[in-house]
């Protein structure tokens, strides 16, 4: 095997030979290993030990983490190194304002956008999840993921779009950290949510979403500091 990061692990399917590109696999393996906490905010990304871990190079993890860079979940450390990037309070609670400010105005522009078979599927999501036994954390964080990108995606505006999504992986580094788990009333607010969305009602999408960001602020507060 190459140390390259178009790397490929061959493998059979269904009959035929398939490549797995080093570089994605190294991608979702730390962002998994970010979300579950098993790497956290501030820690140092020992290159060498984790490519063992993973059973590649460092090129293709090199990649990854460059990849992780740009989205905001790394930054750089001393010399090469890279660290899971550390979000604060103080930090969260600033972007989570930015967010009451964009994202009710995404939702109103979005309403009357979206197709009607991507708000059921989300809406059955959010019900699955609400009854389902154990509780999942990475099926709620998905839920979340779905909603959000869901007006994100249909306001018509990609630059606010973008923005919004900058700001959901700053406020979700510090939610995986320091928060607990908010299934229920995460899972009420959204229904409001698609229910607004499915009226096409812009109104009650901007109300409905700047209601559910304030919830999230106030719970943070209350169960923070």
């Amino acid at each position: 095997m190459s140390d390259t990061g178009t790397d490929e692990v061959q493998g059979r399917e269904g009959g035929r030979i398939v490549g797995i590109n080093l570089s994605n696999l190294a991608y979702n393996a730390v962002s998994e290993m970010i979300r579950h906490r098993r790497l956290r905010g501030g820690e140092v990304i020992v290159e060498q030990r984790l490519a063992e871990t993973l059973g590649i190079s460092r090129t293709p993890l090199r990649e990854a983490l460059q990849r992780l860079e740009g989205e905001g979940l790394v930054i750089k450390g001393t010399g090469r190194s890279f660290l899971v990037r550390h979000v604060d309070l103080k930090e969260y609670l600033q972007s989570l304002k930015v967010r009451e400010i964009l994202e009710p105005e995404a939702a109103a522009l979005a309403a009357g956008r979206i197709p009607l078979g991507e708000l059921a599927s989300v809406r059955a999501e959010i019900n699955a999840l609400r009854t389902a036994v154990p509780y999942h954390t990475d099926a709620h964080w998905r839920s979340d993921d779905n909603l959000h990108e869901l007006y994100a995606r249909n306001c018509g505006n990609q630059v606010l779009a973008g923005l919004i999504r900058t700001l959901r992986v700053t406020t979700r580094l510090f939610e995986i950290s320091s928060l607990a788990d908010r299934l229920e009333a995460d899972s009420a607010e959204h229904l409001q949510i698609v229910e607004a969305l499915e009226q096409d009602d812009a109104k009650a999408a901007r109300r409905t979403v700047a209601h559910h960001l304030r919830s999230l602020g106030k719970h943070t507060i209350d169960t923070v500091r």
